[in-house]
């Protein structure tokens, strides 16, 4: 256990450098969005083109993964919009709440530290858990989350956010990084030795950067959530009839935590040893991969998904947080009892 405590520990400490950072305005927030960028449009994209690169094709191609992954990602949305949706929670809440607890933090986070633990081979089926993720997993909550209201107006709210949703994955460098790859090693090429240079040195910088990001960003949520609460108290105070912004209760954070980091590998692991009972070629070390994989703390950009759509991003924040927070312990356990 104390070897993979001292493997995980650097990557959550380099989160909480970021979250230290910017609690304490060492980085201003205002350049956060700069960090992520890099991360999302340079860093990280040739991070996966790498891994894609250098993954062998029946890896990335691998039905078997694509097949329990899915299955597992459908069945936890379906559960908790299911089981969470209440009088405070409505269909965009819900649909939200479902994604950042079946949206792990594959790129950021999860791709270096399982690749640290588990080898280059553990890329394969990261990837195929990220693409599936950022398609389908994210447009289906986007397009839940206009469920809200009756009718045409209803409709009309669905098919505009199936149309973000799509415009999002177009613009999103990530999946054509991850298509690339595929066809650098379906055909087996490699690019030219200055370009991969380029591309290793921007690939290196993705893991610590991510990782500091992640915590700048949680640390950011965090803030402006309280200065927003402290300057509306000061409006009701005043008389201005400013109300702060009412705070989700544990009751709507803490079982969307548990879904998460117990409710979906235990899930991931039992479709992937009932698909291998079936007689699918699903490989135990796949398996593995993936259940580490959905043992990871909740994927961030879900919280500013959230925001854009006009969900509640406090308690996204929050679930985020405490996703992040606990994992320091369960992942090390999750990771001495599978590897």
């Amino acid at each position: 256990m104390l070897p993979v405590f001292l493997v995980t520990f650097p990557f959550f400490a380099l989160i909480a450098a970021g979250y230290g950072a910017a609690r304490a305005r060492i980085l201003p927030l205002d350049a956060i969005p700069g960090l992520n960028a890099f991360v999302l449009y340079f860093a990280l994209p040739c991070m996966l083109l790498r891994f894609g690169a250098g993954t062998p094709i029946g890896q990335l191609l691998d039905g078997s993964v694509a097949l329990v992954w899915g299955l597992g990602a459908l069945a936890v949305v379906a559960g908790v919009v299911a089981f969470t949706r209440n009088a405070r929670v409505g269909w965009n809440d819900g649909a939200f709440g479902a994604l950042v607890a079946a949206f792990p933090n594959t790129g950021f986070m999860g791709v270096p530290l399982l690749v640290a633990i588990l080898g280059a081979q553990a890329a394969g089926p990261m990837i195929i858990a990220i693409a599936f993720d950022m398609v389908v997993t994210s447009s289906l909550c986007i397009g839940l989350s206009r469920l809200d209201g009756v009718g045409a107006g209803a409709a009309g709210g669905a098919t505009q956010a199936a149309r973000k949703a799509l415009r999002g994955i177009l613009v999103n460098p990530m999946p054509w990084s991850i298509l690339l790859g595929v066809l650098l090693s379906a055909a087996r090429w490699q690019l030219p030795g200055p370009l991969e240079r380029t591309v290793a040195m921007l690939a290196d910088a993705a893991s610590p950067v991510a990782l500091f990001t992640i915590g700048a960003v949680l640390a950011r949520s965090a803030l402006l959530a309280r200065e927003h609460d402290a300057s509306a108290a000061v409006a009701e105070a005043l008389g201005t009839g400013v109300q702060p912004a009412p705070r989700a209760p544990w009751g709507d954070v803490l079982p969307v935590v548990a879904v998460k980091l117990l409710v979906h590998p235990l899930l991931i692991w039992g479709l992937g040893l009932g698909a291998i009972a079936l007689g699918l070629p699903l490989a135990p070390a796949a398996l593995v991969v993936m259940v580490l994989v959905a043992s990871l703390p909740s994927a961030s950009n879900v919280s500013m998904l959230a925001e854009r759509f006009g969900a509640d991003n406090g308690r996204i924040a929050r679930i985020i947080l405490w996703t992040t927070v606990v994992a320091f312990f369960s992942f090390p356990l999750a990771v001495g009892l599978l590897h």
